[in-house]
C-alpha cells in the first residue's frame, strides 16, 4: 500500500509544482467534481484538461486523477490510481458538545478538531444552552475544508443538534464520559483514565462537553445514571470550545498511532 506520506518521495508520482486537493464523495462512482469544487477548480485555479489533481473521498482513500474535460460548469476527471490509507488513530472518537452563543467558536472547534483527527461531532441542547439551533450545512463545509487543509481522507460525521435527554437515550457502545465542574460530584481526571485503563481496539469513546454555564447538576447525575463516567479535564476552567478541543487532543494522545 502506498501511503500518502510517500507522495512527495515516490518517483512514480507525477512531478507537480503544487498538489491540488478536492473532496468528492464516492469518488470512484462518479467522474465529475461536485458543483462547489468545480467552481474552485475552474474559476479560481483555472485548471484545464491534462492537469493532475488528488481527490479525497472522506472514506479513507486518496485518488490520483487527471482532468479530462473542463467547461464552465463541468469538470470531468479520470482516476489514475486509488491510494487507500490507514487511519492514524485506532478508536472511534466522538465529541458531543453544547454549542456556544457565538457560532464562530463552534466553527473554530470543528475546524481544529478535524485537523487533529476525530470521527464524529454531535451537538447538544442543554438546560443552560444559549444556542438552540445550528447550521449543520455550514459546519459540514468547514469540516471538508479542514480535511483538505490537513490532508486527511476521512470526513468526520456531523450530526444535527438534539436535546441532552434524547442524546442520552441513544444506544452508544464503548466508553462514555461527561466532563463538568461540580466539586460535589466525584470526578476522575480524563487523561489519567485514558493513560491507565485498557480499551478494546476500535472501541468508541464518547465525551460530553457542556455549555458555557456547564451542564446542570441534574444533567450530570442523569448521565452518570446512564453509564457515563464523571470526569474533569484538568484544574483550569476552560471555555466550551477549548474544553472540546482539549478532549479531542487527549484522545489523540492516547489512541494516535506512533
Amino acid at each position: 500500500m502506498l501511503h500518502f506520506a510517500d507522495v512527495f518521495t515516490d518517483k512514480r508520482i507525477w512531478k507537480m509544482k503544487e498538489v491540488r486537493f478536492f473532496y468528492v464523495e464516492r469518488a470512484t462512482a462518479t467522474d465529475c467534481l461536485p458543483d462547489e469544487e468545480t467552481n474552485h477548480a475552474l474559476k479560481v485555479l483555472r485548471l484545464k484538461a491534462g492537469d493532475k489533481v488528488f481527490l479525497m473521498d472522506g472514506e479513507g482513500s486518496f485518488h490520483r486523477a487527471e482532468i479530462v474535460d473542463a467547461k464552465s460548469k463541468r469538470c470531468q476527471y479520470r482516476i489514475v490510481e486509488s491510494l487507500p490509507q490507514q487511519k492514524t488513530w485506532t478508536n472511534k472518537l466522538h465529541l458531543a458538545i453544547a454549542p456556544t452563543k457565538m457560532m464562530e467558536r463552534m466553527e473554530w472547534l470543528a475546524e481544529k478538531a478535524t485537523e487533529v483527527g476525530f470521527d464524529e461531532l454531535s451537538f447538544l441542547r442543554c438546560t443552560f444552552s444559549e444556542r438552540k439551533v445550528i447550521r449543520k450545512d455550514r459546519i459540514d463545509k468547514i469540516v471538508v475544508s479542514a480535511m483538505k487543509q490537513s490532508r486527511k481522507p476521512w470526513r468526520p460525521v456531523v450530526n444535527e443538534i438534539v436535546s441532552f435527554k434524547k442524546f442520552l437515550a441513544e444506544d452508544f457502545s464503548g466508553k462514555r464520559y461527561i466532563a463538568h465542574c461540580y466539586d460535589e460530584i466525584e470526578r476522575k481526571n480524563f487523561f489519567d483514565i485514558l493513560s491507565t485503563e485498557k480499551f478494546d481496539k476500535d472501541e468508541e469513546i464518547t465525551v460530553l462537553i457542556g455549555p458555557e454555564g456547564d451542564f446542570s447538576i441534574d444533567e450530570v447525575k442523569q448521565a452518570v445514571s446512564n453509564g457515563y463516567v464523571s470526569v474533569s479535564l484538568g484544574e483550569s476552567r476552560l471555555r466550551t470550545e477549548t474544553a472540546g478541543l482539549a478532549a479531542v487532543m487527549m484522545m489523540q494522545l492516547k489512541f494516535g498511532k506512533r
